[in-house]
């Protein structure tokens, strides 16, 4: 038996835990370690509340609650009833996929452009059998085969496609232009300069028409960017997937732009094939803290988007999913002006 210290017995009491396991609680040595645990506590509490950078630390960590239910980001099933957004950022190759899956996850409306499988008349024609719900932007990507020429030799014949789609009224938009985008699979890498003639050529006709410009341009260029949007500050600019920028560059960049409006489709999905530093996910479902807080305090200036490409049902649900994710955790405020507000005030639909 353990002896406490004037040499007397003290019995150990045993604690049974979790599992079972028991450990025994020397009564002797328990006043001691209460008076050094009040010994430490004012101490570590004083120099906590009276260091700044503790307290600056403490109130970033507030974040708002959200008031929308979780949402579960893989795509497994749609939410009871899901929250109503404008999607920024579809390549439409399946109308009938597309539109199926917009009922399904709560999508009132999409910005589209041609992918893989489609061009600018198949979103023309889309967009007129669907004109409530499919917003046609046009596009003269050097994704695309048969426009890289054009844009390496600078031939001016494909700003007069542009300009002449434009003056239909039909497109409300110009993208996605992939001026600077890493390689992917069954995408070469495209890396011209935001301030060559091309690049500036759509810019023009932006102003032109009066109509937003969706570039995507990664960071590799973001100097060049500047310089555009500066020569540019009355077209108005949609960054696709942002640039795929962090947090410090994204708040930089539209400090700086006015003109600049952060689009996030990808960002939001759970993993990122190319990148696992693309999403702004911190564990799969939660958006980090930081974003969140950067996003509600200027939600004027993002956008949601999924990217939906309408070649699997089951990627293009997840693609959703991680929108209804997303928008659960911002304020409803911020939930309605991201969703929705931002985009349909540039693309002509809401009273500037």
């Amino acid at each position: 038996m353990a002896k406490n210290v004037l040499g007397m017995p003290v019995p150990n009491h045993p604690i049974t835990v979790n599992g079972g396991a028991s450990y025994s609680l020397n009564r002797g040595m328990a006043p001691f370690l209460l008076l050094a645990c009040l010994a430490f506590l004012p101490i570590s509490s004083w120099s906590q509340a009276n260091d700044p950078a503790s307290t600056s630390r403490v109130r970033q960590m507030k974040v708002q609650t959200p008031s929308a239910a979780p949402v579960d980001p893989t795509g497994s099933a749609p939410p009871a009833n899901p929250i109503t957004f404008v999607d920024a950022h579809v390549h439409l190759n399946d109308p009938a996929m597309q539109l199926d899956l917009m009922k399904r996850w709560g999508a009132s409306g999409a910005v589209v452009f041609w992918g893989g499988r489609s061009n600018n008349e198949s979103v023309a024609e889309a967009a007129r059998a669907f004109p409530d719900r499919l917003i046609p932007f046009a596009s003269i990507s050097p994704e695309r085969t048969a426009y890289r020429p054009a844009w390496i030799q600078f031939d001016e014949t494909l700003l007069k496609q542009l300009d002449d789609l434009l003056a239909t009224g039909l497109f409300k938009g110009i993208g996605e232009i992939s001026a600077v985008h890493f390689p992917s699979a069954g995408f070469d890498e495209a890396d011209f300069s935001p301030l060559s003639p091309m690049v500036t050529g759509i810019m023009e006709l932006a102003r032109k028409h009066r109509v937003p410009v969706m570039l995507h341009v990664e960071s590799t260029r973001m100097a060049e960017l500047s310089q555009l949007l500066e020569r540019f500050p009355d077209v108005p600019a949609i960054w696709a997937h942002g640039g795929y920028t962090p947090l410090f560059l994204a708040r930089r960049m539209l400090e700086r732009h006015p003109n600049l409006y952060y689009e996030l489709s990808a960002r939001t999905w759970p993993h990122h094939p190319r990148s696992p530093d693309y999403t702004i996910l911190r564990d799969g479902h939660q958006v980090w803290p930081e974003w969140l807080r950067l996003i509600e305090a200027m939600p004027h200036r993002f956008m949601v988007g999924t990217d939906a490409s309408n070649r699997s049902v089951s990627a293009d649900a997840m693609k959703f999913a991680s929108v209804q994710n997303f928008l659960s955790q911002l304020s409803p405020a911020a939930r309605e002006q991201v969703g929705s507000g931002t985009l349909l005030k540039l693309v002509g639909t809401r009273e500037k």
